[in-house]
């Protein structure tokens, strides 16, 4: 049977000592257009741009430390505690989506306490907006790179990342951003069609409740990515989904249960 061979180089040019790379042409496009999209929201809303400016650095920075540290203490402690300066190394890869939610969560809690005209929830409503966008372009980085591969299979249109081996695997990075990409396109239309009567909290409980549960199945054709977790019932990436599953629920009966009473 034939397989779809993947043997694209994860770097496009070099310049110099620059290396640019496919993952961070596509980390940084999926930067820009969530961008622009929280730019048209904060101005349909009336909202400041000033202050959207400030948010979006919280978000950036709050997302790439939270998924570097997530990475280095969820997927491999032992290896960077005896490691710590390799912390510091992202640009060698490593980064989880559980802790970019864990880094978004704590700076955008900041960024409310330090500007009460936003309240945290309407903040996570908000930023949930373009989480999935976001996924749909993080992962056909992760896709170009050859890594987060998927479990071998013998499916029609299988993969074989010839830069790891000639195995034929599920090429779960495209399963991941093409589900990512379908949250992204529920979210946006549930808030052009029902901004007015959606409680604050429901938007951000959905995407938990979407990106963890469909994170949580997708694991099942991962190769499983901590080392130390290889024995369990269940990997690293499902049990650190069903909290954010859980709290995804909370957030929905208690937006539900607020604008009722409101």
């Amino acid at each position: 049977m034939q397989y779809i061979i993947w043997n694209i180089s994860p770097e496009i040019v070099y310049l110099g000592p620059v290396v640019i790379r496919w993952y961070g042409v596509l980390f940084a496009s999926s930067v820009l257009l969530a961008y622009i999209i929280l730019r048209q929201i904060f101005r349909q809303e009336e909202k400041s741009l000033r202050k959207l400016e400030s948010l979006f650095f919280y978000v950036v920075i709050g997302t790439i430390v939270g998924a570097r540290l997530g990475h280095c203490f969820f997927y491999a402690p032992s290896y960077y505690i005896s490691q710590p300066l390799e912390i510091l190394q992202f640009w060698k890869g490593g980064l989880a989506s559980h802790g970019a939610a864990l880094g978004i969560l704590t700076v955008l809690f900041i960024f409310s306490r330090r500007n009460p005209d936003y309240p945290f929830l309407w903040l996570l409503d908000r930023i949930a907006l373009i989480v999935g966008l976001n996924g749909f372009f993080i992962r056909l980085g992760n896709l170009f790179n050859s890594e987060i591969i998927g479990t071998p299979t013998t499916v029609p249109w299988a993969f074989v990342f010839s830069h790891i081996d000639n195995v034929p695997r599920h090429p779960v990075q495209l399963y991941e951003s093409l589900t990512y990409g379908a949250i992204f396109l529920i979210m946006i239309t549930l808030y052009r069609r029902y901004r007015d009567n959606i409680g604050q909290g429901f938007l951000i409980g959905l995407l938990f409740i979407l990106v963890f549960s469909m994170r949580f199945i997708l694991e099942f054709f991962k190769v499983r990515q901590a080392e130390y977790n290889t024995q369990f019932p269940l990997s690293t990436g499902q049990l650190l989904s069903i909290p954010f599953c859980i709290v995804g629920f909370i957030l929905i009966f208690y937006s539900i249960k607020h604008s009722k009473t409101t």
